[in-house]
């Protein structure tokens, strides 16, 4: 069985920076990029908010940058996912895709969160083109522009007050006649000038064209089923983020909302060996600057604990 002091589990600015740090440190790790190398990145557009890309860059590029710069000090990047783990035990034992097993003393855990989706053909259609999952990253798109946010949680009002501040206008549509939000955040998007409400309602098709992109919303009455339309140049789907951690088996600590759960400000998880960073342990930013800051802060606890055992 193949051994290594270091299993990386996924790629994405957690995965590769622990690969910078670890390979820089000679812990000579392995590190599997998972169903999606370099993680939701990839998918997104124009990133520029990432220090150090002042013209902005696409999601790829950046990616290939870090992954490269890990592969530069020798970590052993692959393709494929972990499909299983046993962490009942150091050296862990974990297996690929392909049903190779790998023993490793410390276990990293990048596999991020994907963002829960309505199931619409136009929705993935039209993703990159004026839908988004992401306010803080491409809320800047839209500047001066009417846009919409789907759900009626936490997030989803948080983007829409953010988004209040860069856009013409802000429709809020939820499937109810109430918010799910805490009282406080219920009060600040409710006593926004800039936010309509659109209560009782989902979207039934996002509208659009190959030219421009998303020009609308249309909008179904969960009440009698009559339509509308709203204009629009974007819309962000809020209703969740699913972390990637089903392969783990509920071997580790996890909050209510699925997340895993870190002994801050370290990235130590509950089974001792297992470290985790990026999105699949944050429910509150799901940057990738924080996720690349997590990724480094994950290496040097692994560094440490190796030292120590």
């Amino acid at each position: 069985m193949e051994h290594t002091r270091c299993l990386i589990i996924g790629s994405g600015p957690a995965g590769y920076t622990a690969g910078i740090y670890t390979s820089r440190a000679d812990l000579k790790p392995v590190l599997y990029e998972g169903e999606q190398p370099g993680g939701q990145l990839t998918i997104t557009t124009e990133i520029e908010n990432f220090p150090g890309y002042p013209e902005g860059v696409a999601g790829t590029a950046m990616m290939d940058d870090l992954r490269r710069q890990a592969v530069r000090f020798g970590c052993d990047v692959r393709k494929g996912y972990i499909v299983k783990a046993d962490l009942g035990h150091r050296p862990f034992v974990c297996e690929d895709d392909h049903g190779n097993q790998i023993e490793a003393e410390t276990v990293i855990v990048c596999t991020g969160a994907g963002a829960r989706w309505l199931g619409l053909p136009s929705e993935q259609q039209f993703y990159g083109a004026g839908v988004s999952a992401c306010a803080t990253c491409d809320g800047y798109f839209y500047k001066g522009m009417p846009v919409a946010v789907v759900g009626g949680g936490d997030t989803a009002c948080e983007e829409a007050n953010y988004l209040s501040t860069l856009c013409s206008k802000v429709y809020l549509i939820h499937r109810r006649d109430e918010l799910r939000a805490s009282k406080a955040m219920q009060h600040r998007v409710l006593t926004n000038p800039k936010i309509e409400m659109c209560w009782n309602s989902r979207p039934a098709q996002i509208v659009g064209n190959d030219l421009d992109g998303v020009t609308g919303v249309d909008l179904e009455s969960t009440v009698d089923g009559s339509h509308r339309q709203i204009d629009v140049a974007g819309v962000f789907i809020a209703i969740g983020h699913k972390p990637q951690t089903d392969f783990l088996g509920g071997q580790l600590e996890l909050d209510a909302q699925g997340y895993i759960k870190v002994d801050s400000p370290s990235c130590a998880t509950s089974v001792e060996g297992v470290f985790a960073a990026g999105d699949v342990c944050d429910p509150h930013y799901r940057q990738a600057i924080v996720a690349a800051g997590r990724g480094c802060v994950a290496a040097m606890d692994v560094e440490r604990f190796l030292q120590e055992h």
